[in-house]
């Protein structure tokens, strides 16, 4: 079996959403960092040299390669990235060994066999 990490990094009053949709398309978990901080084309604005940006957080979700498309599309629209600049972006990494997730092959060789 084959993995793909997904990174996304969302405004944090959509994180939750985000972890759902991911799961409702395939993903069995995720890591999720808090407070990140992120600038894009357009430099954030301050005020009094504090910025005035909502908080970001980091999500990682080590997904099989046969969901990660789904999974990502899922995560862009909940998170409404092509909808306005700044809103957050999504990638996948290929994964080339992974350990720690025996538990969740069972169940992932399961799903992935459903949707092929």
């Amino acid at each position: 079996m084959k993995f793909k990490l997904i990174i996304a990094l969302v405004d944090d009053d959509v994180t939750d959403a985000v972890l759902d949709a991911s799961r409702t398309a395939g993903a069995t978990g995720a890591t999720v960092i808090n407070n990140a901080r992120g600038e894009g084309i357009k430099k954030t604005k301050t005020f009094f040299g504090l910025t005035l940006e909502t908080q970001r957080d980091v999500l990682f979700l080590l997904v099989e390669e046969h969901l990660s498309r789904d999974i990502l599309e899922k995560i862009s629209d909940v998170g409404k990235f092509d909808n306005s600049p700044g809103t957050g972006i999504a990638f996948q990494l290929d994964v080339e060994d992974a350990v720690g997730i025996s538990h969740q092959i069972q169940q992932l060789s399961e799903t992935v066999e459903e949707r092929l």
